[in-house]
């Protein structure tokens, strides 16, 4: 057999597999549901999300916080909290990082949900929170979440400490 056949009977032997497949799937209806969609950054992410991990003007120290909380996850993103509180309010939030653009939009989601909340609503916040606030947070990354709530709580225990 030549190389040309045998590409040839290649060829035949994978069109029979598709409309076996077809044909075992009625219409391709199963098979849409199994095969997963593409996912478009830019189209598929929340408007809260896409605002949240490009906002940039958070990130920053404050010298002389009330509360500060750092910690590292097992991805290896490491990231600071300040806390500046003004008669029992979270009054301003900033953070550094060294992390994922996820991360990033975490803090900035954190940030948005507890300033201008007291210290107890502050520790009611949950990674939950944050997740539902950004909307499309993917699962693989609600880690960030936990991460940077666990920082925030570290800044909020500072604070008590002062």
């Amino acid at each position: 057999m030549t190389a040309a056949a045998a590409e040839k009977d290649e060829a035949a032997a994978g069109a029979a597999e598709v409309v076996a497949v077809d044909k075992n799937n009625k219409g391709n209806k199963e098979l849409d549901k199994n095969v997963e969609k593409h996912f478009d950054f830019w189209n598929d992410h929340s408007e809260t999300f896409l605002t949240m991990a490009y906002l940039w003007e958070r990130r920053q120290a404050i010298e002389q916080p009330d509360g500060y909380g750092r910690k590292t996850g097992d991805c290896g993103d490491s990231i600071s909290i300040y806390l500046v509180v003004k008669d029992g309010r979270i009054s301003r939030v900033s953070y550094e990082l060294e992390g994922c653009l996820h991360t990033n939009a975490c803090a900035n989601a954190l940030a948005s949900l507890v300033e201008g909340k007291t210290m107890e609503q502050g520790w009611a916040i949950m990674p939950h929170d944050i997740i539902a606030f950004l909307e499309t947070l993917p699962q693989d990354h609600h880690h960030c979440a936990e991460l940077t709530v666990g920082a925030f709580y570290l800044a909020l225990a500072a604070v008590g400490e002062r």
